[in-house]
């Protein structure tokens, strides 16, 4: 299943996570889908587990196993449970902000409480009016003495009603140079939150609306320099949220495939199982090429991230490859599955919805698309995964 990327610890780990799910996730999914609302006690329980902290170094209380451990854990999380497999990867983007861009001390109070998961941290950026479009976000900090004011609205944030610490990307002055990053302690005075918003798919998953009305936050909370917020946007995109959400289509993907496959030999049709007609034996082969082939993708490129390696546009097509065969093979199972698909006491459909919550994350396909024609063309912008290798790199003792 691993390949060659993957060590006799990651086969451990993926053991772990897989029984860990079982046991204690799948037999929460009715409620999540019949409630839709936020799983607060279970994305603790999760966070315990100490997985959120699984690329912060053991110096930080952390596991130290780096991008293709991160991988395994929210693929096998979300192989069970998409919503919980979103769960993990937003807080572990959180992780990112502090790990890139915190100065000691930040790094000495956050990342251990984060390792041992008393702390779910998250990354706020995209705004109503803006979207993707970063530059474009009218949220703003004011210096006051030894604060900052912050004022404005950030929505689709993951783990927004779960986060103790959200990574915040404000407007401290115009243009490019003109954003900031600060960590936002969900207790402050002036921070806020909209109201929960169930979505198709997800469900137990909160990515929502965060509001700040003259928010009071210490100089001391500035994620680097002011001026430092989009590449904190940035890198964290690139090198946590893609791959992250990579994985979480694995999950999705790996899941629809194995449903399918139970589903088409158990059902008789002819005299003989489902899966024996041609036309839907190639269906399954189609499906399983596709699995095969969007695993390879995404465990190459963050192997290359774990070694400090150019790897921005190795983690732009596993993202785009990923989410858009864990799609395709969604629609092909429902095909499979025809009218049996449609009701939701089986979990087909779920899978269905649950894997279009993560095409538009860190940039839809059409994006990735346009940034690997630069690569192409020899016109891209530089490399985050080389501006920050040594960062990136897992601790070479871990893999042992």
């Amino acid at each position: 299943m691993d390949g060659y990327f993957a060590t006799d610890r990651h086969k451990r780990l993926r053991e772990r996570v897989r029984d860990f799910a079982e046991r204690e996730v799948r037999p929460r999914i009715g409620e999540m889908e019949d409630s839709r609302s936020v799983q607060h006690e279970l994305s603790r329980l999760i966070a315990r587990q100490g997985w959120i902290g699984v690329t912060i170094g053991a110096a930080y209380g952390g596991m130290g196993l780096g991008h293709l451990a991160k991988t395994i854990i929210i693929e096998e999380l979300s192989r069970v449970s998409g919503a919980m497999g979103a769960m993990v990867q937003a807080s572990q983007l959180g992780v990112a902000k502090i790990l890139h861009f915190g100065n000691e001390m930040q790094k000495k109070i956050w990342l251990p409480a984060i390792a041992a998961g008393a702390c779910l941290p998250t990354i706020a950026v995209t705004e109503a009016e803006s979207g993707g479009h970063v530059l474009g976000m009218t949220a703003s900090a004011r210096r006051e003495g030894d604060d900052y004011l912050l004022n404005g609205r950030k929505v689709f944030v993951g783990n927004s009603h779960v986060g103790d610490l959200h990574g915040v990307v404000v407007r401290t002055g115009p243009g490019s140079k003109g954003l900031s990053a600060f960590l936002v302690e969900s207790d402050r005075p002036g921070f806020s939150l909209g109201v929960h918003k169930p979505a198709m798919g997800l469900h137990g998953f909160s990515f929502g609306e965060l509001v700040f009305d003259d928010c009071r936050v210490p100089a001391d909370n500035l994620l680097g320099q002011e001026g430092d917020g989009l590449a904190v946007a940035y890198s964290s995109s690139i090198l946590y949220g893609r791959p992250n959400l990579t994985a979480v289509s694995l999950g999705i993907h790996q899941a629809v495939v194995e449903e399918t496959v139970a589903f088409a030999a158990r059902q008789h049709r002819y005299g003989k199982p489902l899966c024996e007609l041609p036309t839907v034996k190639e269906k399954l082969g189609q499906m399983q090429s596709r699995l095969m082939t969007a695993r390879l993708t995404a465990y190459h490129a963050v192997h290359l991230l774990d070694r400090g390696l150019p790897c921005d546009a190795e983690l732009m097509n596993a993202k785009l490859v990923n989410v858009e065969s864990a799609l395709d093979s969604a629609r092909t199972a429902m095909e499979v599955h025809a009218a049996c698909g449609l009701f939701t006491d089986r979990p087909i459909e779920r899978y269905l919805r649950d894997a279009h919550h993560i095409f538009a994350p860190a940039g839809t396909s059409d994006v990735q698309l346009l940034r690997l024609a630069e690569v192409a063309l020899g016109r891209s912008k530089g490399q985050w995964s080389q501006r920050l290798a040594e960062q990136m790199a897992a601790e070479p003792l871990s893999w042992v």
